[in-house]
């Protein structure tokens, strides 16, 4: 393998894009095929990728819609949800058939409370299998969209939030086995954020200054049409709130914005040019306290939640959201507003860690012995739905020391379901700012090591762990550990 092909599969990062040469395009296509696996999924030869020509911040900034539900109660609010095809409006003037929920590339947003359990009702109008994952959440097995509990075709299936966690921001997507990297792609991804009192009370910005921001990236044939392939660099046309490079009106006031890179595999690095954002939460909620920062690295699945003053700027200045030196969404300044909202100094204190009497060793890596594909692997083996790979008795609290096991170029990042984590250590030393608070998903670098530990509560089953770079998820990394008594 070549230093080309090794960077394709290590993903794209801080606005590098990767454009493959006619010298190793055929070699790219036969390493990023789908795995076989006794059918094709309905999967035929991708189309040959284009950048599309559209100005920057020419378009605005659309917000989700936000999911009605059918029954509202004090203890339980019951939703429906159709997952379809749709032509959507991503790139200006062209429509784009997609995979949705509900009819929209970015799915509708589910806002819960802490303690009043959602009920979700979804129907697979799709011509393919689907699943649902909400991603960050506590639940049960059966309500954890396990990768082999599949909604098939006309199919319902019926989901089980109790919503027994923090404030947080979480998401919602497909994770059907091996098909979940091109479902997401084209489109199963939404917001989930669940609200609490104890976070209501800080005063921070809320209603019309609480804004959910997805950036991922895309790639489209000569036609509009998504163009998928297991290669991510021909993915080249970045998109926040599914538009390329949109802008977005703002008061000179303090916003707080919900960051999720939903892209397959790519690792952003954040900026406003320079300028202050304040970090007040990571994926699972609130941190102990507000950490500035001019720039920060968030991977495929993390979510990151900064407060950002622009009543520091006069009415008529731009402010740019960068991934690097790449443009992602321009913030227009365009009023004043008044603004009783704040950012107090202490948010919301991490509960001490209980002592651990299990240690485990897990790496992520390729198997690329095999032939022209290669096979994805956590501690040497591909995924198998009939292996348990860890029994974890519940109640117990464990340290994983998380390695990637790969060679020059290829990095992962690492999802646990079912319970969030805290980072002991990267690489041997502290973590960084970008592992504070509660995490259910790091990011793993070359030859990098992240020491994690959780405490698994109360549910019982299987539940995966996996690389969160979901083509290489798609290719077999992922295991499954087992919840017993």
């Amino acid at each position: 393998m070549n230093r080309r092909q090794l960077l394709a599969l290590g993903g794209v990062a801080g606005g590098a894009v990767l454009l493959p040469t006619a010298e190793t395009s055929v070699a790219q296509a036969r390493l990023h095929a789908p795995q076989p696996v006794g059918h094709d999924h309905g999967r035929t030869a991708p189309a040959v990728a284009v950048r599309p020509d559209v100005s920057e911040f020419s378009v605005p900034m659309p917000l989700p819609p936000v999911l009605a539900p059918v029954v509202s109660r004090r203890d339980v609010q019951i939703y429906r949800l159709a997952i379809k095809p749709a032509n959507v409006s991503i790139l200006p003037g062209v429509l784009t058939p997609a995979y949705t929920y509900g009819g929209s590339f970015i799915g509708p947003t589910i806002r819960a409370k802490a303690g009043r359990r959602v009920i979700v009702s979804y129907q697979n109008q799709l011509g393919v299998s689907t699943n649902v994952h909400l991603h960050g959440a506590h639940v049960a097995a059966s309500s954890d969209g396990y990768p082999m509990d599949l909604i098939e075709p006309g199919g319902t299936r019926i989901y089980d939030y109790p919503n027994r966690q923090q404030g947080a921001t979480l998401w919602y997507h497909d994770h059907s086995h091996h098909t979940e990297a091109e479902h997401v792609f084209r489109g199963l991804h939404g917001f989930y954020l669940i609200e609490d009192e104890e976070e209501a009370d800080l005063r921070l910005p809320s209603g019309a200054y609480d804004v959910p921001i997805m950036i991922r990236d895309a790639a489209f044939d000569a036609e509009g049409k998504l163009a998928f392939s297991f290669d991510p660099s021909t993915r080249t046309t970045l998109l926040v709130n599914g538009k390329p490079q949109p802008y977005f009106r703002v008061a000179a006031r303090k916003y707080r914005f919900r960051l999720l890179n939903s892209a397959s595999e790519r690792v952003l690095q954040l900026n406003l040019g320079g300028a202050e954002m304040v970090q007040i939460a990571s994926d699972g909620g609130l941190l102990p306290a507000p950490v500035p920062r001019t720039e920060l690295v968030l991977a495929s699945a993390e979510r990151v939640e900064l407060v950002v003053d622009f009543s520091r700027y006069p009415v008529g200045s731009h402010v740019v959201l960068s991934d690097g030196s790449t443009p992602l969404l321009r913030f227009d300044v365009v009023r004043s507003a008044p603004d009783n909202s704040r950012v107090p100094d202490r948010l919301r204190p991490l509960p001490a860690l209980p002592k651990a009497t299990v240690y485990r060793e897990v790496s992520l890596g390729f198997d690329f012995t095999s032939g022209d594909l290669p096979i994805g692997v956590m501690n040497g083996r591909p995924f198998d739905h009939n292996r348990v790979d860890f029994r974890i008795k519940r109640g117990t609290t464990e340290i994983w020391n998380i390695t990637n096991a790969d060679p020059e170029f290829v990095t992962h990042t690492f999802h646990m379901h079912l319970e969030q984590f805290r980072v002991l250590e990267r690489n041997g030393g502290a973590p960084t700012l970008d592992d504070a608070g509660r995490k259910d998903t790091v990011f793993i670098p070359v030859g990098g090591s992240v020491k994690i530990q959780t405490t698994f509560t109360d549910y019982l089953g299987k539940y995966v762990y996996h690389c969160h770079f979901l083509d290489h998820s798609s290719l077999g990394m992922m295991a499954q550990m087992e919840i017993v008594r």
